[in-house]
């Protein structure tokens, strides 16, 4: 709980910068105001002499200095018996001697002597500061812990920040499931640099257990291994990882690593002793909640020896359930991880073409050591690699080249695959863009129907009011006339006849379309349209003003000024 008295007591005796203050105690304030009154004394005593002694050309460039707490002239060593003073010290070349000036001796003491009491003066004010707070003493050990505890959450935060890490999903069971996991060190060493890290992809469950990583020397094998230790480590400490929120990390009670040369001359252990020792422990204690991680297994001894002890090994902690990483270039586990239950094969890659490692991780395939292309990338006397290929068994050196092969034409694989893929990505985006103008399309045939039935509603609207004007008009002639027959005739006309007239018209203004006005001069024979009523018809005679044009049988009378000479129109290629 918050207690406002230990507020109370610190601010009453510290400020914020931890200093006591000079109200802490009345003493205090008396010692505090006579060492301020006797420095200034001193300081204009000491001004007067050194502008004094520096017009006379005894000081130095540094004219004044500080020697065991008490002021001090920086005088030519040569001039120093010109000033009188006590000697406290002199420069390594002994050109500078540092004197206390006579004048200021009484001075120097008085303040040393007030510092003291002053010092004193905070001891007792202290002291009974922490005499005050003693019965807080367990809420304060409290207060301690708390801001300890808000301190490492502040420092996980920064790094988290630093890492761009994120906290990947825990699960219960003993698996690690990373996606773009990045070595926490090297990646901080190459933000420095500039340069870019590459991050790693491994999957280890109660399937895939231990995974074998083959591949060449300086390939980045014991640097991937590394990344699954750190990050395992980071992760049960209560940090968050520099790994893709998409990754999934199990909790694991053990975790053991082998790495490096481990000889011993006190324990009279040879490396390879070492080595079987640790291995010893590993399969005495392993079980299915360990994680852990062997740097070339096997190595320090014979290699056919040393490759079947490997095997033994591995398939022992195969049995125990444990989970790991193996470093090897043996090609009898490369072998037998393609044989096991629970144990995989994987590679570092590596570009033959350029002699360069891609620092890349391939699960499911072993990986070639490219010995002699790491030879011939460093410059090695092609003698001496020819030499080297001779005395290798021609069997070994078959299964490591098509080892080799096999990577190479996998790599090429996968980035046909990756081209396919944009490819495929690609079509999938334009079939995305045709079927949106097919939509824009349709939408827009829709609009025009629409268009069409609205204009066509429109004139059937307009008839139906014209309609129902005249009928009104006849309602109230009807009221009028006594004629009622022929009144009942003109109706009949109305209702019937305006309508069939209305559809003829139709059909005669869509047929008329097809025919567009050439602007000529109307002749026999010439194909004419009436202005007034759109019909199309053939010119048969012209007699003076007017026209004789014959319409389907029917010959007609026409002014020719209410004819155009009209075409047909062509259809256009679709």
């Amino acid at each position: 709980h918050y207690e406002k008295n230990i507020v109370r007591l610190i601010n009453n005796i510290l400020d914020d910068d931890g200093q006591v203050k000079d109200k802490a105690s009345d003493e205090l304030a008396t010692i505090r105001m006579s060492l301020y009154r006797k420095r200034n004394e001193l300081r204009k005593v000491f001004d007067r002499l050194s502008g004094k002694l520096n017009k006379q050309g005894y000081l130095t460039d540094i004219v004044e200095s500080f020697m065991n707490g008490r002021r001090v002239l920086a005088v030519f060593a040569e001039q120093k018996r010109m000033v009188k003073g006590i000697l406290h010290s002199e420069s390594d070349s002994r050109r500078t001697s540092f004197i206390e000036p006579e004048e200021t001796i009484t001075l120097n003491n008085d303040v040393y002597a007030l510092e003291l009491q002053e010092q004193k003066e905070i001891q007792r004010i202290l002291r009974q500061l922490t005499a005050d707070l003693s019965p807080y003493a367990p809420i304060l050990q409290h207060y301690f812990d708390i801001s300890a505890i808000f301190d490492f959450i502040e420092a996980k935060a920064k790094l988290a920040v630093v890492l761009q890490a994120s906290k990947p999903s825990l699960s219960e069971n003993a698996l690690i499931h990373l996606k773009e996991a990045y070595h926490p060190l090297l990646l901080l060493q190459n933000q420095k640099s500039g340069k870019p890290t590459i991050p790693t992809n491994l999957d280890l469950d109660h399937q895939n257990r231990i995974l074998v990583i083959s591949g060449p020397n300086a390939g980045g094998k014991t640097v991937t291994m590394k990344t699954a230790g750190i990050l395992q480590v980071m992760l049960q400490a209560g940090l968050l990882v520099p790994v893709s929120p998409d990754s999934e990390m199990g909790i694991f009670k053990q975790m053991m690593m082998h790495m490096g040369d481990t000889q011993s001359i006190e324990f009279e252990l040879s490396t390879y002793s070492a080595h079987l020792k640790h291995m010893k422990y590993f399969l005495d204690m392993s079980n299915g909640r360990t994680l852990f991680f062997i740097d070339e297994l096997g190595s320090g001894s014979d290699p056919e020896l040393g490759g079947a002890f490997a095997e033994v090994i591995m398939e022992e902690l195969a049995k125990k359930h444990a989970i790991g990483v193996v470093t090897t270039h043996y090609l009898n586990l490369k072998v037998m991880a393609n044989k096991v239950k629970g144990i995989i094969n994987g590679a570092m890659q590596f570009d033959e073409q350029n002699l360069q490692p891609l620092y890349q991780l391939k699960i499911g395939s072993p990986g070639s050591s490219y010995t002699f292309a790491i030879a011939e990338r460093i410059g090695m006397d092609k003698r001496l690699i020819h030499r080297a290929r001779q005395l290798v068994s021609q069997k070994h050196f078959e299964l490591d080249q098509l080892l080799n092969e096999a990577e190479q034409q996998q790599k090429r694989l996968t980035e046909e695959t990756k081209k396919l893929n944009a490819l495929l990505s690609e079509n999938h985006k334009l079939q995305k863009e045709m079927q949106e103008i097919i939509h824009n399309k349709k939408h827009q045939q829709e609009m025009e129907r629409l268009k069409l039935l609205q204009a066509t509603t429109s004139e059937k609207f307009q008839y139906v009011k014209d309609t129902e004007r005249k009928l009104k008009s006849l309602v109230t002639e009807w009221r009028k006339t006594e004629d009622k027959e022929e009144l009942i005739k003109t109706i009949r006309a109305i209702l019937f006849q305006q309508k069939e007239k209305f559809v003829v018209e139709k059909k005669q203004k869509k047929l008329n379309e097809n025919f567009i006005d050439t602007g000529t001069e109307v002749k026999v024979g010439s194909k004419v349209r009436m202005k007034k009523n759109r019909q199309v018809g053939v010119v048969d005679e012209i007699r003076g003003k007017k026209a004789f044009v014959r319409i389907g049988i029917v010959q007609i009378q026409v002014s020719l000024d209410d004819l155009a000479v009209v075409e047909e129109k062509k259809n256009e290629a679709v």
